[in-house]
């Protein structure tokens, strides 16, 4: 840094020795220039500092660099950069702002809040708004770009650029193209307090290059001026030199000062008069009014003083200080008060002190009948009035004027021949006393906070929703919903002033009535998951299928089996999508166990299942072998009574049945007949058909009641023990397995059924001809189970007697309906069931009991070693680890472990012994299975029932036999995780690219699933392999684009480029709910979006960093270029940002919403923005305008708050119907 400051100081002593235009401006104004071609900076200013000197640049091209600080505290509050471009303008060439950590994007790095900048990118000119409180209204993307200027300059362009206070001004010297921009969100150079970092008063402009750093630059800039122009700047406020009238401010301005005439005087400001006040409407004064030079003053009448507000005149009450000077009695009167005196007494004339009444004179007894004074005369009495007051016509009493006490009227008094009338200031009304004025809603608000409204009794205040009227009937104070009951809330709650907002938890959605979070069920999106997609409170998980293994998050990947310890295969291993294979030399064939192999002419000595008998003899190379079940077993497969199996040269030394290749089948001892099942229905007539839901539980119990043998006995008239020969009753082998209830159609009775109907029981309801009902259909399905069989009655035996139960119970049944002798119970009442209306099924069904399977016409239970698949709805053997001793169970038992290491028993085992019947780990044998021996010195085995162990290779030899992993191998290093050891080379190496090993001391490293690979060699976890594909679907009308790997982290060094060309007539919309790019690597990650892939081209969006809100904006050209790239400094999870294409008629309604800053002001909006479901909704309708019918107002109100959708309403409404 210190030679840098070396460098400019040269440069500029240089600059002062060279005769350059620059310097002769030195005395008019301070400025300096840097030439961008040559290296060069000319002139001095103390309030301009070269941070980063240019440095000697191409010569070829404009690209040298330079940052400049400009201080604003001293006399210059304005600074002009002027741009000349000699050469082509390529990406960032200039960037000024009140950070020196602008990065080119807008937002700061934590530093300041107060943080504005604008940009020359390419042709186009960005500026960027700071974040102080309200910056999202005066943008116009929903972040924090303020406005876009394309073509602002060209090759051989000069633009001039002015930097004050809140203010931006730019020229393109020779053109049209110019503009301003007044804004507090723009450059605070007068000391504003920021959010967070300190005050300060300066700007930095980097050329060439951002201020950050130089990972961001461009050329094409050739030479900058700097200027602090003194003249425009100088402040004729402060120094004196303005010609306001001393009567006016002075305001100074960038280019002048502005005059004006201080409150209470009138005139341009350089001439200012004394404005008369009490000349319009008595200054608002409802007495008296006082003009004076520059303001005015409202006085009271005697009685009255001054209220708070300097306008309005209220009572004093006198008596409230030593009775008013009265002797007894002081009673207070509007603008005046009156003294009185007890009994015996009278007022003296001086209107104060009582005097007796007993005395001689008329005046003394109050016979005189005066008001106020009794006067004796030569004449005799006569009355007076005090002043103020005048003698009425009887000549006695008194009529008060409006010189006294201003008539008794609060404001405005007029004397009549009926005494004084009383009337109101403008905005007052009188009250109904005919005297008091009350305040209006007119007047300051009546004093109200918020809300006013005119009574009778004067101005009532009242508040909106969401605050309270404090005790003085005035004040508004804010209610903190969130204090009482979280507002409400499911989750957060927000207090705002005048509301509340709530917001729910990562992984919850907010309802439309903005109270209740519920779950996103992510599964229900298509394509969250690769394979399987479990939700789950608040997220989700994503399993993938056998043989393949997650990455990504939510992707699966084929898992290459072969890489790991050549899937223990001991030949020759094949990797397939989802599986894999191993194969044999020649030679050899594969064991049983799929991955041993032994020698081709051998046959493997077959093993007789539980209950079975083998016999097998051998001719020459051929052996055949018969397998039978024992007395009173039975195969539990097929319905066979022998299987036959040989194995020889012709069948390439495998045992083959003599049908299909099969394994071989086991034999169970429990065998029984199917139970029966039939369908049928009836009908009875009831008053109304209201199939409610515990009506139909109810009558499938009653049904079965009236199925049993005591009702059928108490119908029938029969005894139990006739019943019971006749074998027709539902007894406990007879169920009805369920129930169906619906509404049918009446028949049409002939009159012989309608003489027929006459008999009836007493007690019960029957179904009457003409009467009003309903006629249901009861649908339902009866089950006769078999009897066990015994030894006089076989399983033959026992289906027979099954069948002619099942049969017998439906034909009494029947008979009974017939006979009108079968009642119903429904809805609490009795109804019997209508004649010949029970239609039975002629097919029966035969079904076996849970656990055993249909073999022929008997049911035979799942052998030992096996269980019933409730799925397959087969037998199927007990996997390896697992056994079954019993019959006919749906289950297999795990067999017991050995300390830490889990059991491995044979596949079918069947009983707990042959649980160990497979080799450990670590050992082998001829078959896989017991007896075993460990594995010798210098080999090892990690899985069960091998018939071999793999060699450590190398000459390297294990610790002990018996060893189970390369890790037991004594080698010259120890490898550590994301390592292999070589056992040619003795030494450790990385694993290359695309493979991974998490465990310490391998001899392997794992592939990465599916088409993933890692960044950087030496990978420990599958957390590190990625897909390099760039994601996306990019359709005419909607589509979105996605970084490779989403949501995992994306990989380094990638590049992803989009091409977006909508129909003709369509423009593009793009929503982007969030993005994460890494903040720390100087911006390496980017994501563009222009018009073209020439960097030069009109950009749309540009951003490197980190925005978990959403922003929605409008191509700025027709087709789209995007372009995503990383570097390998770090990575994040990237972005899927979706888009829309709509009619370029709608190109200003679009724009109106998505520029509106309500449309991210709430958590609940910006949730929308970020949920899949309801941006494909918009989508559909933005895409294809007829796609709004597909959607209801009630499903639109259930899927948008009510502010959103009177957000889009209000701007659709204005836009169809502008007037």
């Amino acid at each position: 840094m210190a030679d840098m400051t070396i460098v400019g100081l040269l440069l500029i002593v240089v600059g002062v020795t060279v005769d350059h235009p620059a310097m002769a401006q030195r005395d008019e104004s301070e400025s300096i220039e840097l030439d961008l071609r040559e290296g060069q900076v000319y002139g001095w200013s103390d309030y301009i500092t070269v941070l980063t000197g240019p440095s000697y640049g191409s010569r070829a091209e404009c690209d040298s660099q330079a940052v400049v600080r400009v201080d604003f505290s001293g006399p210059y509050k304005s600074a002009r950069f002027v741009l000349q471009y000699n050469d082509q303008p390529r990406l960032w060439t200039f960037d000024v702002s009140d950070s020196p950590a602008a990065d080119g994007y807008g937002g700061d790095p934590g530093l300041t809040s107060n943080m504005a900048e604008t940009q020359i990118f390419n042709k186009q000119m960005r500026v960027y708004s700071n974040n102080l409180p309200g910056y999202m209204d005066a943008t116009i993307d929903g972040d924090l770009l303020i406005r876009i200027e394309d073509d602002i300059i060209d090759r051989n362009s000069r633009l001039s650029l002015e930097i004050s206070d809140e203010r931006l001004e730019w020229n393109r010297i020779g053109s049209k193209k110019k503009g301003y921009i007044n804004s507090q969100f723009l450059y605070t150079l007068s000391g504003q307090s920021p959010m967070y970092g300190e005050v300060d008063y300066y700007i930095y402009a980097g050329f060439n290059r951002v201020p950050a750093g130089t990972f961001r630059s461009g050329s094409g800039l050739c030479k900058a001026s700097v200027i602090l122009l003194k003249a425009k700047d100088v402040d004729e406020c402060m120094e004196g030199t303005h010609d306001c009238h001393p009567n006016a401010t002075c305001s100074n301005t960038p280019k002048s000062f502005r005059c004006q005439c201080r409150q209470g005087y009138v005139g341009n400001g350089r001439h200012c008069e004394d404005e008369d006040e009490c000349a319009v409407n008595n200054g608002g004064c409802v007495h008296e009014c006082t003009n004076t030079q520059g303001n005015y003053r409202c006085d009271c009448y005697d009685g009255f003083m001054l209220h708070d507000d300097g306008h309005n005149c209220i009572d004093v009450d006198e008596c409230a200080v030593n009775r008013g000077g009265c002797q007894q009695i002081c009673l207070n009167n509007m603008g005046s008060y009156e003294c009185r005196c007890s009994a015996d007494f009278v007022l003296s004339d001086n209107g104060h002190t009582c005097i007796s009444n007993k005395g001689s004179g008329n005046c003394k007894k109050q016979e005189h009948g005066c008001a106020h004074i009794c006067q004796e005369t030569n004449r005799g009495t006569i009355c007076q009035c005090r002043p103020g007051f005048e003698l009425a016509p009887n000549r006695k009493d008194c009529i008060v004027t409006c010189s006294h006490g201003n008539g008794g009227c609060q404001h405005e008094c007029q004397d009549t021949d009926n005494g004084p009338v009383c009337t109101c200031h403008l905005n007052y009304l009188l009250a109904s006393d005919g005297k008091t004025c009350i305040e209006t809603c007119a007047v300051n608000n009546g004093g109200c906070d918020r809300q006013c409204k005119d009574t009778q009794s004067g101005v009532r205040c009242s508040c909106p929703d969401g605050f309270t009227l404090q005790p003085d009937g005035k004040k508004c104070l804010d209610v903190d919903e969130c204090r009482i009951g979280n507002g409400g809330c499911d989750h957060d709650c927000r207090n705002t002033v005048g509301s509340f907002t709530c917001s729910c938890h990562k992984g919850y959605k907010l309802l439309t009535n903005e109270r209740t979070c519920i779950d996103i069920d992510e599964c229900s999106i298509n394509g969250t998951c690769d394979h399987t997609c479990e939700n789950t409170p608040g997220s989700f998980w994503c399993y993938c299928n056998q043989g393949y293994q997650a990455y990504g998050i939510t992707h699966c990947g084929d898992i290459d089996e072969c890489s790991i310890n050549n899937g223990g295969c001991h030949h020759t291993c094949k990797n397939h999508l989802g599986y894999y294979e191993c194969s044999c030399r020649a030679g050899y064939k594969l064991h049983p166990n799929k991955k041993d192999c032994i020698e081709a002419e051998m046959c493997i000595p077959l093993k007789a299942p539980a209950k079975a008998v083998l016999t097998c003899n051998k001719v020459g190379d051929k052996e055949t072998c018969g397998l039978t079940c024992k007395t009173s077993a039975h195969f539990s497969s097929e319905s066979e009574d022998t299987y036959t199996y040989s194995c020889g040269s012709d069948t390439e030394y495998e045992w083959t049945h003599e049908k299909v290749n099969a394994t071989m089948p086991s034999c169970s001892e429990h065998v029984n007949a199917p139970s029966l099942k039939r369908k049928a229905q009836f009908k009875f007539s009831a008053d109304k058909c209201r199939l409610r839901r515990r009506h139909r539980e109810r009558f499938q119990d009653n049904f079965s009641r009236a199925l049993s043998t005591h009702e059928l006995s108490s119908l029938t008239g029969l005894s139990y023990s006739e019943i019971e020969q006749r074998r027709y009753p539902c007894t406990e082998l007879c169920q009805v397995n369920y129930v169906n209830l619906r509404c049918g159609n009446r028949p049409t009775r002939t009159k012989r059924a309608k003489k027929r109907r006459g008999r009836r029981r007493k007690g019960r309801r029957r179904e009457v001809e003409g009467q009003s009902g309903s006629v249901i259909v009861a649908e339902f399905e009866l089950q006769m189970n078999p009897e066990e069989p015994t030894d006089k009655c076989d399983v033959n035996c026992v289906r027979r007697r099954t069948e002619k139960k099942l049969r017998r119970t439906v034909n009494t049944l029947r008979k009974s309906i017939n006979r009108e002798q079968f009642f119903v119970r429904f809805a609490g009442t009795d109804y019997e069931v209508m004649r010949r209306s029970l239609k039975a099924d002629r097919g029966v069904e035969s079904i076996c009991t849970l656990g055993q399977i249909m073999v022929g016409d008997k049911c035979i239970s799942c052998s030992v070693g096996s269980y019933f698949n409730m799925e397959s709805g087969r037998c199927e053997k007990c996997p390896s680890g697992t056994y079954q001793d019993e019959e006919g169970q749906l289950t297999c038992q795990p067999c017991p472990s050995e300390g830490s290491r889990s059991a491995t028993g044979i596949v079918g085992a069947r009983n707990v012994t042959e649980c160990g019947g497979q080799c450990s780990p670590g050992h082998f044998s001829w078959d896989g299975f017991v007896p075993c021996i460990p594995c010798e010195l210098g080999t090892f085995q990690p899985d069960p029932g091998r018939t071999s162990c793999f060699s450590c290779g190398g000459g390297v030899g294990t610790i002990s036999d018996g060893a189970t992993s390369f890790e037991h191998c004594i080698v010259r290093e120890s490898c550590s995780a994301g390592q292999y050891y070589n056992v040619q080379g003795g030494q450790c190496h990385r694993c290359p690219h695309g493979f991974y090993q998490p465990r310490a001391g391998q001899n392997f490293c794992v592939r990465c699933p599916g088409n993933t690979t890692t960044d950087f060699d030496g990978s420990t976890n599958e957390n590190e392999c990625k897909d390099r594909t760039c994601g996306g679907e990019i359709g005419d009308f909607m589509g979105y684009i996605q970084s490779p790997n989403y949501p995992g982290n994306y990989p380094s060094n990638v590049e992803c480029t989009w091409h977006i060309v909508p129909p003709k007539g369509r423009r593009i919309l793009v929503v982007v709910p969030e993005i994460y790019l890494p903040a720390k690597d100087d911006c390496g990650d980017v994501l563009v979006m222009r018009k073209g892939a020439s960097p030069y081209s009109v950009t749309t969006y540009e951003t490197c960093q980190t925005y978990d809100r959403p922003i929605a904006f409008t191509s700025r050209s027709r087709k789209l270029w995007i372009q995503f790239k990383s570097n390998g400094a770090n990575s994040q999870k990237g972005f899927q940002v979706p888009y829309v294409t709509y009619d370029e008629n709608y190109q200003d309604l679009i724009e109106d919403i998505v520029r509106d800053g309500r449309l991210y002001a709430s958590d609940h909006h910006q949730e929308i923005l970020k949920d899949k479901k309801l941006v494909q909704a918009l989508f559909e309708v933005i895409a294809q305008p007829r796609n709004y019918f597909k959607y209801s107002s009630a499903e639109s109100t259930a899927m948008f708050p009510r502010s959103f959708i009177k957000l889009l309403r209000s701007k659709v409404t204005r836009f169809f119907r502008p007037f």
